[in-house]
């Protein structure tokens, strides 16, 4: 459970400062961030949901998080969900089954939206002990909301970055070993592409050429933030600037790489500003 809350910690810390880069008040050139408060999102609101359910069950009990989601939501509808996570959430709340919910999104496709895969890293480090398993939770994870196999496979990506980390494993042959356990998808293709990128490249340029998230889906997410925390694996700090520099969606960049990153090292290193300036997380109890 211990490294499993610190990925939860630092996805928060990650979404948190990514957000700051919206308000345009740090300064990335000079490496000078924003003042606090800084405020979480809806990746950690659902990260923490997704934690508590663990915590509860020891597993994806899909019944249970599909509630937990929609609870949670509907305490708090403005951290920044999507348009379609409010019509998920909101008909999972009435009552509607999610599966039916999930499934209807998007003519039927279901969403491949990287709202499942910014969530996932604590479940990552929660079963780091169990590839096989891993793959199956969060897959579970991931189609309470998310049925389209994109974003699946987004989510099962996340996860397994976190917890191949979490063993050791380090910068290209943590996205090799992720992209090994993966089925033939655009978010596959997409680690592929990350894996013949330099670790010396620009994050910048890493970003014109994987996508960071612009277009909220987990293949133009996914594969620039696993990058980026297979880059600084053991730097929380020096892999959430590198992610901000690159624009896009920077809280859900962010997010996924602190919470990779932080399942390894903690927030032992963290800048004690950073720490008072972030939102803190409710108890878990």
């Amino acid at each position: 459970m211990s490294r499993s809350e610190s990925s939860l910690r630092g996805l928060a810390l990650g979404d948190a400062f990514g957000q700051t880069w919206f308000t345009q008040e740090g300064d990335l050139r000079r490496r000078r961030v924003a003042p606090g408060p800084w405020t979480w999102t809806d990746d950690t609101a659902m990260a923490l949901a997704l934690f508590r359910v663990l915590r509860e069950c020891g597993r994806v009990d899909q019944d249970a998080l599909a509630a937990e989601f929609a609870t949670t939501y509907v305490a708090e509808p403005r951290r920044g969900y999507g348009a379609t996570m409010h019509d998920v959430l909101t008909a999972i709340h009435s009552g509607q089954p999610w599966r039916d919910v999930a499934r209807r999104q998007f003519d039927g496709q279901g969403s491949w939206g990287n709202g499942a895969a910014m969530r996932v890293a604590p479940l990552g480090a929660w079963f780091a002990d169990d590839l096989d398993e891993l793959v199956v939770q969060a897959g579970k994870s991931a189609g309470v909301t998310h049925a389209h196999p994109e974003a699946i496979a987004g989510a099962v990506a996340v996860a397994l970055a976190t917890a191949l980390g979490v063993r050791g494993a380090a910068g290209a042959d943590l996205l090799g070993e992720v992209v090994e356990r993966l089925p033939e998808t655009e978010v596959r293709a997409g680690l592929i592409r990350a894996r013949r990128i330099s670790f010396t490249t620009d994050s910048r340029n890493a970003g014109g050429t994987l996508g960071t998230g612009l277009r909220i889906s987990a293949v133009d997410t996914v594969p620039f933030a696993l990058w980026c925390a297979a880059r600084h694996l053991d730097d929380l700090v020096e892999a959430l600037w590198v992610t901000a520099a690159a624009g896009g969606d920077v809280d859900t960049t962010c997010a996924i790489v602190g919470g990779v990153v932080a399942a390894r090292t903690g927030l032992d290193g963290v800048p004690q500003d950073w720490l008072d300036s972030s939102e803190p997380l409710p108890p878990f109890a």
